[in-house]
């Protein structure tokens, strides 16, 4: 008889295998939310898992948010849910010991992709920049301030540059910021100007000068790239 820990790790196996094939069967068929999904017997059938699998298998698509359980019409695709998903992917890079630099690469590209959509919506709605200027004019002195103030500071003012964009799932992604600084806890060095720098960087999308903007913020998150080698 297989020993048990071999039997819950094929076990496993084969409940991820299920979870890529049921996604694959959404996909296929264009199921949408308030579709109801094959049932626990059907699924047995057709893919040859136990019921166990089964219900490993959409007990992880129900913690993701794909489906539901409604009574009397067994699972359900839910409506997506992109922020409870980023939540925990936010919170896996910050648990993990993902390399710094991949986290910062990762944070430029989300940034400064939006910053097109930020200075659109300075344009629409002069509310957006008068905003994110009291967030920015509202940091803390760089040079008194302890560690844990710059860091909250900082991550108020890129999660509110990135959530003035209006594009919902790329804000949802800021939960890489969170990661991201928790890597840099312990070893993060004052930077003085850090207020001034995102007040030109709001000064450059007001004034429509996007490349500006872009070349600042890069520049503004390049003193992290000296941590690597702290």
């Amino acid at each position: 008889m297989s020993p048990v820990p071999d039997v819950k790790l094929r076990r496993r196996r084969l409940s991820e295998e299920l979870t890529t094939q049921l996604r694959k069967h959404i996909i296929e068929q264009g199921l949408k939310p308030g579709d109801s999904l094959l049932t626990e017997q059907q699924m047995m059938t057709r893919f040859g898992v136990s019921r166990s699998v089964v219900r490993e298998a959409t007990k992880a698509l129900d913690f993701l948010g794909i489906i539901d359980a409604v009574p009397s019409r067994g699972m359900v695709l839910d409506e997506f849910n992109f922020d409870r998903v980023s939540e925990y992917f936010g919170f896996h890079f910050a648990l993990s010991k993902y390399p710094r630099k991949q986290l910062l690469r990762a944070r430029v590209v989300i940034e400064t992709g939006a910053l097109f959509y930020v200075m659109e919506a300075m344009k629409e709605d002069p509310a957006v920049y008068v905003a994110l200027r009291k967030i920015a004019e509202a940091g803390p002195d760089a040079k008194r301030a302890t560690e844990k103030e710059r860091i909250e500071y900082d991550i108020a003012f890129h999660r509110a540059l990135v959530d003035a964009s209006g594009i919902a799932p790329l804000a949802s992604f800021c939960d890489l910021l969170q990661a991201f600084f928790q890597t840099v806890r312990g070893v993060m060095r004052g930077n003085p100007a850090f207020k001034n720098q995102h007040i030109d960087i709001l000064e450059a999308l007001r004034t429509e000068n996007l490349g500006t903007a872009i070349d600042l913020l890069r520049n503004h998150v390049r003193c992290y790239e000296e941590l690597e080698n702290s």
